[in-house]
């Protein structure tokens, strides 16, 4: 069958997710023809996955009705052939809905198909001599094959329509004894790492994936972001993406020498060690940032805000943030003001007016709070959707309010009369202490976020659900 020359370069979507089926221009004359099998510019311009390939693999087939396979990898794969013609089956031996799924097709130079990680893999030769090629993002090993998933050729359930006969076909011993799709394990999905996962956003975070055994969470004690070893121990081959929940948050504490050093090795040393993981091994990082990195002379903090932090702790969020911009998949969550499970503002507020304090709290820092269970519905929001990479402001929405304000609410939710609170300045309130400058306004555009389909829910709903609710049951 000849070729078709002169296609244009074209995807075409298949019924199993993330198989794409290219037409590939191919050029002939008098002497033969010509074609560019992989062009990274123009095929990502078009949407095959920027996959990072590293092997080329080719397998020559002298007859006709040569059969391999099914093989599902442990990696992506970009298939073509070289000369000849195939029929292709690729079937989804992922764990899923599409699980079973089948998709045929028949091959020659001018087509190329993607194949995502865990889709099974088969192809029957159409023509004598037929060479059959393997674009790969992973080196193989023989360790690898332990994590191959295979399906038998001749399985019903499935039920290929293989142009020549199996029984008349070329098949390997091995291809023949492989299981039926009934007795199949499904290849799982890479795995999503959350570090720091004990703290108050890593509580967060537990809840919003309970259930999900496709994250694993790690603390301090699990993973040492300060060891090299932790990294260097763990198969990152298995993850698509982490999830940085780890940080310094001491702002007074971050002044003084011993502050100081520990402020920039986790909030800087220690993400520069997963921004290099995840550059390496092609991950998504996810980062948390704060409203620190700026000065608060603005009005309100868009995401294109130049950096101007006032304080130690402000330069090394600043800092990380520099850092994780050079991953070419990442997300940093800029937060303000947060409330979650431990020692918080809120929870401060709510024991002096069950003690009968009457506090006095600055009235001249403007911002909104972000709960730790709406920042962790929104990284998860950011994943699942596949939303651009780079910066989402992320609080709760509603009115700016001043610390005196939310005290104030914190006190009347309790029953407590608001008067109780009284407003001083920042410099009032700081004089005499050795404490860090603060940013006086914090509020953050959230406009991006809702953009990308996330709406925050307003900072007084969360405030009573979390006075009334969680400090209501401690």
């Amino acid at each position: 069958m000849p070729i078709e020359f002169s296609k244009k370069l074209t995807a075409h979507e298949t019924p199993i997710p993330g198989v794409v089926l290219y037409d590939l221009p191919v050029h002939g004359d008098n002497r033969g023809w010509f074609k560019e099998n992989w062009q990274r510019e123009k095929m990502v311009a078009l949407g095959l996955p920027d996959f990072g390939p590293v092997q080329n693999n080719i397998s020559f087939n002298e007859k006709a009705g040569t059969t391999r396979g099914i093989h599902a990898e442990p990696w992506d794969k970009f298939i073509s052939v070289a000369t000849g013609r195939i029929f292709g089956a690729w079937v989804d031996l992922r764990e899923g809905p599409s699980f079973g799924a089948l998709f045929t097709a028949e091959l020659d130079p001018s087509q190329a198909i993607f194949i995502p990680r865990g889709v099974g893999n088969a192809f029957q030769t159409l023509e004598d001599n037929t060479a059959y090629t393997y674009l790969v993002n992973d080196h193989w090993s023989a360790d690898a094959q332990g994590q191959y998933t295979f399906l038998n050729l001749a399985d019903e359930t499935v039920a290929i329509g293989w142009p020549i006969l199996l029984e008349q076909a070329e098949l390997s011993d091995k291809d023949k004894a492989h299981p039926r799709l009934a007795d199949v394990v499904p290849m799982p999905g890479k795995k999503t790492l959350v570090v720091g996962a004990d703290g108050q956003l890593g509580k967060a975070l537990r809840d919003a994936y309970d259930g999900d055994s496709s994250v694993e969470f790690a603390g301090r004690a699990d993973f040492d972001l300060g060891s090299e070893a932790s990294f260097t121990a763990r198969n990152w081959k298995n993850y698509s993406t982490i999830i940085n929940a780890a940080a310094y948050t001491a702002v007074d504490a971050a002044e003084t020498p011993e502050g100081r050093a520990a402020a920039w090795e986790t909030n800087v040393t220690s993400v520069a060690r997963l921004a290099r993981a995840a550059v390496k091994h092609d991950l998504t990082l996810v980062h948390v940032s704060s409203d620190y990195v700026f000065d608060g002379t603005a009005a309100i903090h868009s995401e294109d805000e130049a950096a101007a932090p006032l304080s130690v702790y402000g330069q090394t969020k600043a800092a990380g943030d520099a850092v994780v911009s050079v991953v070419p998949r990442h997300y940093v969550v800029r937060t303000s003001w947060v409330i979650g499970e431990g020692d918080n503002f809120v929870r401060v507020m709510a024991s002096l007016a069950e003690r009968g304090v009457e506090p006095a709290v600055v009235d001249d820092q403007v911002g909104r709070l972000a709960f730790t269970e709406d920042i962790a519905a929104a990284i998860r929001h950011l994943l699942e959707t596949g939303a651009e990479y780079g910066v989402y402001n992320l609080s709760n929405d509603g009115e700016p309010q001043t610390w005196a304000d939310i005290a104030a609410d914190v006190y009347e939710l309790l029953g407590k009369p608001r008067s109780a609170v009284a407003g001083v300045s920042s410099a009032e309130y700081f004089s005499g202490k050795a404490a860090a400058p603060r940013p006086l306004n914090s509020v953050l555009d959230l406009s991006k976020i809702k953009s990308a389909g996330f709406v925050p829910p307003s900072s007084d709903q969360r405030l009573v659900e979390y006075v009334k609710d969680r400090l209501g049951e401690s």
